[in-house]
C-alpha cells in the first residue's frame, strides 16, 4: 500500500515541482523516466488507500446495529466494540495488499533510486525518490496502526475470556491468543515509530533541512531496532516450532508403536473364528444326532454358534477400526509435523533472516548518514532489496496457499467435511474464485480443521458420539499427540482426570477442536 490522500494547502512537496525548479533552473532532464515512475508509485497508492478505505466502509455498512434500547449496556458496548474491531480488520486487511507491494516493490525500488541520486549527485532524483519514499513511508504507517490497534483490541478480548474460562481448552486458547496479540500489539507499536521517523526522514530530504542527516540516522536506528525484534521473535518462533516438532516426532510411527495391540486383536479375530468354525462343526453333529433330546442339543449348538458369530464379527470389527485408527494416527502426525517444518521455514526466511536483513540495511544507512563516502555506497539498497525480496516471497506464498485453500474450502467442501454431515452445495468455478480473492476471510472448513476433528476423535472418550470404541491404547496415543501439541493438562491448569474428562464432555467438543486446530498452526 502506499499513502492516503493528503491534503497540504502551503507546500506541494511531490515530484512535478520538482521537475518544474529543474526547468527553471536549467538542470538536466535526462532522469525523466526515473521521475515519471516515482510520481506514479505516489499516485498510484493514494488511489488504492482511498479504493481500500472505501472498501472497508462498504463492508460493514448496513451491518448489525446496537440495541436502541439500554444503549448504555453491557450487551450494547460489547456490540459496539465488537463492530469498531470488526471494521478496523476489515480496514486493515484491505490495505494489506498494498502494504506488501509498498515493502516489497517500491521501498527497494526508492531504495535504489536514492542510491543513484547519490551517487550521481543529482538532486532532482533525490527529491522524486524522497517524494515517493514519504508516501511509502505513510501508507506503511497506516497499516501498521490499524493493525496494533486490531491486535491490542484482540488481545484485551482474550484476555478476558482466559479470565471469564480458567480453566480448560478456553482458556489456554484464549490466553495463547492473549500473549500473541498482546506482542504484535508492542511490535506494531514500535513499527509505527519507526515508519514515522522514515517519514521525517523522506520530508526533510524534500525540504532540504540542515538536519537531513540527524533524520536519516535516527530513522535507520529505529529501522534497525524494529527488524532486530521482528527477527529474533521469529527465530524463538523457529525454536518453538522446532521443538513441537521434535516432541510429535518422539511419539514414534504409529504402526510400529501399535504393531503389538494389532497383532493382539488379530489374534483375537483367529480365534473367534476358530470358535466359530467349531460351533458350526457341533451344530452338524447335532443335526445328525438320534435319540432323546435331540432338539434341545441342536437348539442350544444353534445359540453356541449364534454367539460365536457374533464374537467373530466383533472381533474382526474391532481389528478393522484399530488398523483404521492407525492409519487416522498417522495421518495427523504426519500432518502436524509438515505444519511445524512448514513454520519454521516461513519463519526463518522471511522473519529471522529476512528482518534480519532489514535490520542490517537500517544500520547501513544510519552509518551512511553519518559518512559522506558511504552515502553513495550501494551495500544499503542491497540489503533492503534482500530484505524485502524473502519478506515479500514469504508473503506471497502464504497469499496464494490462502487463495486455494478458499478456493477448495467453496468448489470441494466435500473434501473436508465431517463425518457424518452432508457437505454444502459445491459452488461455481466463478462463484469459487471469487472466494479465493476475499484475503480479508479466514478459512472455516479446511484440512487444518478436519484434522482437529480427526484428533479430537481419537482422544476423546466413550460418551463422545464416533469415539466408544476407540482402543484405550489408541486413546492413550492421541491424547500423547495433545500433550505433544502443547494441548495437555498442564497448560490448560488441570489435573490429568480433570483434563481427561473435559475430553469426554460433549458440551467442550467445540472448544477441543478450536484448541487442536490452533495448536496446530502454532509453534
Amino acid at each position: 500500500m502506499s499513502t492516503p490522500v493528503h491534503r497540504t494547502p502551503t507546500r506541494q512537496s511531490a515530484a512535478v515541482p520538482t521537475s518544474a525548479r529543474q526547468r527553471r533552473g536549467g538542470s538536466p532532464s535526462g532522469n525523466s523516466v526515473e521521475h515519471a515512475f516515482l510520481r506514479m508509485q505516489s499516485s498510484a497508492g493514494n488511489r488504492a488507500t482511498t479504493a481500500a478505505v472505501q472498501r472497508a466502509r462498504g463492508a460493514d455498512k448496513g451491518k448489525g446495529k446496537a440495541p436502541e434500547a439500554g444503549g448504555a449496556s453491557a450487551g450494547a458496548k460489547k456490540n459496539y466494540r465488537d463492530q469498531i474491531a470488526g471494521l478496523l480488520d476489515r480496514f486493515k486487511k484491505n490495505l494489506e495488499p498494498i502494504d506488501t507491494f509498498i515493502k516489497g516493490v517500491q521501498t527497494p525500488t526508492n531504495a535504489g533510486f536514492t542510491q543513484q541520486a547519490a551517487a550521481t549527485a543529482n538532486e532532482g532524483l533525490k527529491h522524486s525518490a524522497a517524494a515517493s519514499g514519504t508516501s511509502a513511508a505513510s501508507g506503511n504507517l497506516l497499516t501498521e496502526v490499524a493493525g496494533t490497534v486490531v491486535n491490542g483490541m484482540d488481545a484485551y478480548k482474550n484476555m478476558q475470556d482466559a479470565k471469564k474460562h480458567e480453566t480448560g481448552a478456553g482458556h489456554h486458547t484464549a490466553k495463547k491468543k492473549a500473549k500473541t496479540k498482546g506482542t504484535d500489539t508492542v511490535v506494531g507499536a514500535a513499527g509505527s515509530a519507526s515508519y514515522s521517523a522514515g517519514i521525517a526522514k523522506e520530508v526533510t530530504k524534500l525540504q532540504k533541512a540542515a538536519d537531513a542527516a540527524v533524520a536519516s540516522e535516527a530513522s535507520g536506528i529505529a529501522s534497525a531496532s524494529v527488524g532486530a525484534i521482528k527477527g529474533i521473535r521469529a527465530a524463538f518462533r523457529v525454536g518453538g516450532a522446532a521443538r513441537k516438532y521434535k516432541k510429535v516426532k518422539e511419539l514414534g510411527d504409529p504402526h510400529l508403536v501399535h504393531a503389538g495391540s494389532l497383532a493382539r486383536l488379530n489374534e483375537s479375530r483367529e480365534q473367534a473364528d476358530w470358535a466359530a468354525a467349531e460351533a458350526y462343526v457341533a451344530l452338524d453333529a447335532y443335526w445328525d444326532h438320534e435319540g432323546e433330546g435331540r432338539l434341545e442339543l441342536v437348539s442350544e449348538a444353534i445359540d453356541a454358534a449364534w454367539e460365536a458369530m457374533g464374537e467373530a464379527r466383533d472381533a474382526a470389527e474391532s481389528l478393522q477400526r484399530a488398523e483404521r485408527d492407525v492409519e487416522k494416527l498417522n495421518t495427523v502426525q504426519e500432518y502436524a509435523k509438515k505444519k511445524q517444518l512448514t513454520k519454521i521455514g516461513k519463519e526463518a526466511v522471511g522473519g529471522a533472516l529476512g528482518e534480519s536483513t532489514k535490520a542490517a540495511a537500517g544500520v547501513v544507512t544510519a552509518v551512511a548518514a553519518g559518512t559522506a563516502g558511504l552515502a553513495s555506497n550501494p551495500v544499503g539498497w542491497g540489503l533492503v532489496g534482500a530484505g524485502a525480496g524473502l519478506v515479500l516471497g514469504v508473503t506471497l506464498y502464504k497469499a496464494l496457499r490462502a487463495a486455494t485453500k478458499r478456493y477448495e474450502e467453496v468448489r470441494h467442501p466435500e473434501h473436508w467435511a465431517p463425518e457424518g454431515e452432508t457437505p454444502a452445495e459445491a459452488a461455481s468455478r466463478n462463484e469459487s474464485l471469487k472466494h479465493a480473492l476475499k484475503f480479508w476471510q479466514k478459512v472455516s472448513k479446511g484440512e487444518r480443521q478436519a484434522m482437529a476433528r480427526e484428533i479430537y476423535a481419537l482422544a476423546a472418550g466413550p460418551d463422545i458420539r464416533g469415539s466408544g470404541s476407540t482402543t484405550a491404547e489408541m486413546r492413550e496415543s492421541a491424547r500423547a499427540l495433545l500433550v505433544a501439541l502443547k494441548s495437555g493438562p498442564t497448560n490448560h491448569k488441570l489435573e490429568p482426570e480433570t483434563w481427561a474428562d473435559t475430553l469426554n464432555d460433549p458440551a467442550k467438543t467445540a472448544g477441543w477442536i478450536k484448541e487442536i486446530a490452533e495448536q496446530l498452526a502454532s509453534g
